[in-house]
């Protein structure tokens, strides 16, 4: 099944198409994947984020919670071997889905983070933006006490971690928490992310295209590619008569397109795709 792979990348330019499939063996939770739970959970929807206090005060409630998990996550042998197969140029970039910067992290250069990054909130009154770990010390120094009273250990007990750096709360658990408006204007502040029912902003989407343009092979590794966002390059994938490979955990979008597909685990396949393709 490897060799099928093998034979699609050697001596061809590959870029790569990421999902959450990545991020599930560091640690951090997914929507679709084997382990997915969005059939049971509603992720937030962007215009109820902007038009609802109530919807924001519980998103900001549940995110202080969860933001840790995604902070200190590390990347995994997949993220490491993505790495590894830019530095010996057989991948030409890494067009990811997940917010977490665990590419960066591992050492990858060229990324497109297509749904934006976790690591940043901007303002949408004014634009200005501040890092997440500055947001989550003003989130922690305005609610102190709801802090405590979610940590300990006589109360509700550790919540959930879910998808996104969210965190499961019952509904009464965010009433009372304060969130914070913009620094300079007052304004409501976002993590800089594409929400559900948010459009990517078209200068990324373009770079994406560019990218796709100057490469000979698409490669999908852990997306189910549901979402329209990502599915969309497999569409234009096809059309340009370009091979696509998939390493995924289950089935995806892009089975019929896919001249070679690896049914397994990222952080199991990819460090052997590596090592064969001689980057490791």
């Amino acid at each position: 099944m490897i060799d099928d792979l093998l034979e699609l990348m050697e001596g061809r330019r590959t870029v790569v198409l990421a999902g959450a499939g990545c991020s599930t063996e560091s640690g951090i939770p997914d929507y679709r994947g084997p382990e997915g739970r969005l059939k049971t959970r509603k992720p937030v929807q962007y215009g109820e984020f902007v038009r609802s206090e109530v919807n924001r005060r519980r998103y900001w409630a549940r995110s202080t919670v969860g933001w840790r998990r995604v902070a200190d996550a590390r990347p995994n042998a997949a993220h490491h071997a993505l790495a590894a197969l830019e530095d010996a140029d057989l991948v030409h970039g890494v067009i990811t889905q997940n917010v977490d910067g665990l590419h960066h992290a591992a050492g990858s250069r060229r990324v497109i983070e297509l749904h934006g990054s976790l690591a940043w909130v901007i303002c949408l009154e004014c634009g200005h933006r501040i890092t997440r770990t500055e947001m989550q010390g003003r989130l922690e120094g305005a609610n102190r006490h709801w802090v405590a009273g979610v940590e300990s250990p006589r109360g509700r007990g550790t919540p959930e971690s879910a998808p996104d750096g969210d965190a499961e709360l019952a509904p009464d658990d965010y009433d009372g928490f304060v969130v914070p408006g913009c620094a300079r204007c007052g304004g409501v502040l976002k993590p800089d992310v594409v929400f559900f029912g948010e459009n990517v902003p078209k200068e990324r989407v373009a770079e994406c295209w560019s990218w796709v343009d100057e490469a000979d092979t698409l490669l999908v590794v852990g997306s189910s590619l549901t979402v329209f966002s990502g599915r969309r390059f497999i569409y234009g994938a096809a059309e340009r008569e370009m091979p696509i490979g998939v390493v995924n955990l289950g089935p995806t979008r892009a089975d019929e397109y896919a001249a070679a597909k690896v049914d397994g685990r990222l952080g199991e396949v990819m460090p052997r795709l590596a090592e064969a393709l001689g980057a490791a």
